[in-house]
């Protein structure tokens, strides 16, 4: 990897930092949302929810017409307008203005992720993707290892503003080094290639099975790995007596574990198959899923083992599928399927909030009940997805030689 490629990979990751962190630090906000709004566990997940589905609809829109602009283009606005949604979400005064806010966020924030994989996707080869991979998720364990528990301590001394205060100033900062030093990404417009309707271009992902599968399997990834966790933070304070000061190392050790795992595992993927690597992931998963949600009483530095490894686990699942789902259409059209693709995360982590909202109940004392039967589904999902891999691979092993 070349030095234009690495200083190109380190912007995207610190954006994917910033957009990561606002859209995780809502989860674990619940055991301060709930009590200072008074409000349910179902009004909660409709929380997390709201900038999730607006992404998606967002997303949904934008896969019509992003790749006929510079990607960094689409980028810049997406992001902008991500950080003025995250700032209202900071100076929300009541549950409504910060419902509304999270939805102003998530509309702009629906353009983002899709255009950070189109970037990579574009700049390195699918030989090499597995570790450009590693790298951008790699924002995700520093949002966990740093970010969370950060915000987290800002949440205690600055009560639950502090985080999106935060969030923001960041993102003013790294949005002039976003404009400076990514370069233009409008190559795939210059391609003569005829305009494609909204119709056809569902019309031709329906009729494609290398994309349903993929879609396919962003969905399974993303419905069973968040049915468990909007409600980990309250569950672990609620149900197991951990304190505030205590959970954000959850997310603190989680982080610092996958954020050497990332790289490493990008590399594994590349040498030894993404598929194969995926596999291995998925079933290593669920023994730590099983064990949060039926937590027996334990040392909280046993839980920090459970939670850690299942970290790593689960960031080595999306390292080779993100690999894999942005390698199934040619580069013309992949700022609009992974659009698409984006959108249909977002949905089913919306999905997966509000159905862990409807199987969730919080009791009087604010104990949180039925968290094991999230596992349970989890557990069911996770198995599934590893028949999408497979099958998903089989295919693109077929058209191998037309990779890009």
């Amino acid at each position: 990897m070349n030095t234009k490629e690495k200083i190109i990979l380190l912007l995207l990751a610190a954006l994917n930092f910033t957009h990561i962190l606002d859209f995780m630090i809502m989860m674990p906000l619940g055991n301060y949302l709930m009590p200072y709004f008074d409000i349910s566990s179902q009004q909660f997940s409709m929380l997390v929810a709201a900038y999730t589905f607006s992404a998606a609809i967002s997303g949904f829109l934008a896969a019509f017409f992003v790749d006929n602009f510079d990607r960094k283009q689409v980028l810049l606005f997406g992001y902008c307008g991500f950080l003025v949604g995250t700032l209202c979400c900071a100076v929300s005064p009541s549950y409504i203005v910060l419902l509304i806010s999270r939805v102003v966020a998530g509309i702009f924030g629906g353009l983002i992720g899709a255009q950070v994989l189109s970037i990579v996707a574009d700049l390195i080869p699918y030989q090499r993707r597995g570790t450009a991979m590693g790298f951008i998720m790699a924002a995700f364990s520093v949002a966990s290892v740093f970010g969370v528990p950060f915000s987290l301590y800002l949440s205690n001394i600055f009560n639950w503003h502090g985080p999106f205060f935060f969030v923001a100033g960041i993102g003013l900062i790294l949005l002039p080094f976003l404009i400076k030093y990514l370069p233009k990404m409008d190559a795939h417009t210059k391609e003569k290639k005829k305009q494609i309707a909204p119709l056809v271009l569902l019309k031709d992902i329906v009729a494609d099975k290398d994309q349903l599968l993929a879609l396919c399997l962003s969905a399974s990834i993303m419905l069973g790995h968040f049915l468990i966790i909007p409600f980990l933070n309250p569950f672990m304070e609620f149900n197991m007596g951990f304190s505030k000061s205590q959970t954000p190392m959850i997310y603190m050790i989680g982080g610092a574990l996958t954020l050497v795992s990332s790289p490493v595992l990008g590399r594994v993927a590349d040498k030894i198959g993404k598929h194969r690597l995926f596999v291995t992931m998925a079933l290593l998963a669920i023994f730590p899923i099983a064990i949060i949600t039926n937590l027996p009483a334990m040392p909280f530095f046993l839980v920090l083992c459970v939670t850690g490894f299942w970290f790593v686990v689960s960031s080595g699942r999306m390292i080779p599928a993100q690999a894999m789902v942005s390698n199934v259409v040619e580069p013309g059209r992949r700022g609009s399927f992974m659009s698409i693709n984006s959108s249909v995360q977002q949905i089913f982590v919306g999905l997966a909030s509000v159905l862990a909202g409807m199987i969730v109940v919080k009791s009087p004392s604010n104990a949180i009940l039925n968290y094991e039967v999230t596992g349970y589904i989890s557990i069911a999902i996770t198995l599934l997805s590893i028949l999408f891999v497979a099958k998903l691979n089989t295919r693109l092993q077929r058209k191998e030689p037309k990779s890009n």
